[in-house]
């Protein structure tokens, strides 16, 4: 019997834990420390929150849903979409909820992982998965006197839903994907909204609308359509990468359609020169808006380019020396993303520390395995991020694979699997050698960059290439050799 380790409960863990299931195997655990499912899209409720990729393709391919009511999903509903799989497919007796896993130890002597979790307890598993993602923990800006503020600050990841903002005085630091969501669902209410840019975004026109009845009875009913709208999407995004990851002027189009939308939605030419992006586009995230830049032009609001030098207990100062007072700072300001698996302490063969191994910039082999970390898999992993698609096919893929990996270990064909470090070099020296050609590479201060410029966040790649090389487990790629085990574990049935 394999024992299965899964943390978080997002879309990458519940994927895998339906397909290991699927596949047999159904001794596995799911760790989660809050008391839902959900991942990012359990935490991120603040207000105006939604998807900037179509429904159909923002789904699972083993749980279409024909009953979307956007084209673009709002939060809520992919949280219930996430339940309502997490349930069908028998996830939820899995699962522990209200359990963080503190940290995890490969113990080299039983070849297996031994979990530490809060309150004391430990887990012990063959396989350990994590499913923790990119964006699950609130970036902090080092600004002074923020600790000091007397006001109320929160992060828009952990939005304040309690606190009123009916006619105050609201400050939001940051401009990125959040930001353009909530600012224009919150303007509305405050006495005076604030937004402090650090850099402009690129903010495209999102093609968004409600379907109405008979679309969606047409998806459930119409043999293929569902899958033939998923599919039309990917193939249309996936065009995408070709500007993105090999020839940056094939993004004319975008740069049109980005110079129209914001002629047509601001005429006043100081705020437009204001929000024009000094970046290549493509180099930070593209955005979809329909609304942010009429709520920028509301009379009470102010966009401020100006640096922040210092936030006092009622205001924020900026670099020129004006004062503003504020009474809520919302923080729109992204998240550790770099900083993959932390806080957990991870302890791989002979003691070796991941977060000491990765101090330069994580990597791992095909964004999933990592030299001297036996029978570890991590799920939307380094430089697995998209620019350009749907990270839900980047994640199949990988549990797909993952899936043989366990398969290899149940029956006994492996002892256990460690990628060879030269692999796992040489794949890393591809990666940052066509990443450094792609539109990422633009110069740009982003979130995909460690603070020494190494981009650990992106796929240099199509979609197409990454499923490509995840279509087949290698076993000649792991090390120590495969030593056949007789009598080995098997899936269950």
């Amino acid at each position: 019997m394999t024992r299965i380790a899964i943390i978080g409960s997002g879309f990458g863990g519940i994927a895998a834990a339906v397909r290991l299931t699927q596949a047999g195997f159904s001794d596995l655990v799911l760790f989660e420390k809050s008391d839902d499912v959900g991942g990012v899209w359990r935490e991120n409720t603040y207000p105006g929150a939604a998807c900037d990729v179509p429904s159909h393709l923002y789904s699972l391919s083993f749980a279409p849903k024909a009953d979307w009511s956007r084209r673009f999903a709002p939060q809520a509903e992919i949280h219930s979409y996430l339940r309502d799989v997490a349930r069908d497919f028998g996830v939820l007796r899995h699962i522990r909820f209200g359990t963080e896993v503190l940290g995890a130890a490969f113990d080299d002597d039983t070849g297996t992982w031994r979990l530490d979790l809060a309150g004391g307890a430990e887990h012990e598993a063959d396989v350990l998965i994590t499913a923790t993602g990119q964006l699950s923990r609130p970036s902090t800006p080092a600004i002074v006197g923020l600790d000091r503020f007397e006001g109320t600050a929160f992060h828009s990841a952990e939005w304040d839903h309690d606190h009123d903002l009916t006619g105050e005085r609201v400050a939001v630091l940051g401009t990125g994907a959040s930001a353009i969501q909530f600012v224009p669902a919150i303007a509305p209410r405050t006495r005076s909204l604030t937004v402090f840019q650090r850099s402009a975004p690129y903010v495209l026109a999102k093609p968004d609308r409600a379907y109405r009845g008979r679309a969606t009875q047409a998806f459930a009913r119409v043999p293929g359509l569902l899958r033939l709208s998923r599919e039309g999407n990917y193939l249309s995004n996936e065009l995408r990468s070709l500007g993105f990851n090999t020839e940056p002027r094939l993004l004319f189009a975008h740069r049109a359609a980005y110079r129209r939308h914001l002629r047509a939605s601001v005429p006043d030419p100081v705020l437009r020169e204001k929000l024009t992006p000094t970046d290549p586009l493509g180099c930070k995230r593209i955005l979809l808006s329909n609304d942010w830049y009429a709520a920028l032009q509301l009379p009470h609001v102010d966009v401020v380019t100006d640096g922040i030098a210092e936030v006092r207990p009622r205001s924020v100062v900026t670099a020129d020396g004006t004062e503003r007072e504020v009474d809520t700072i919302i923080l729109g300001t992204g998240f550790a993303a770099t900083e993959f698996l932390a806080p957990m302490r991870i302890t791989g063969r002979g003691g070796r520390d991941l977060h000491e191994q990765w101090r330069d910039g994580a990597s791992a082999y095909l964004g999933t395995v990592v030299p001297g970390f036996p029978n570890l898999f991590v799920l939307y992993g380094p430089n697995t991020n998209l620019g350009h698609n749907s990270i839900l096919v980047m994640l199949e893929a990988q549990v797909g694979w993952v899936v043989q990996a366990v398969r290899a270990l149940a029956e006994g064909r492996v002892r256990r699997l460690e990628v060879r470090r030269d692999v796992a070099e040489a794949f890393d020296a591809w990666v940052q050698e066509r990443v450094g050609h792609t539109v990422f590479a633009g110069g740009c201060r982003s979130w995909y960059l460690t603070e020494s410029g190494r981009n650990t966040q992106n796929w240099p790649a199509s979609t197409l290439t990454f499923r490509r090389r995840l279509r087949r487990l290698r076993l000649e790629e792991f090390e120590p050799a495969p030593v056949p085990v007789a009598g080995g574990a098997r899936a269950q049935d």
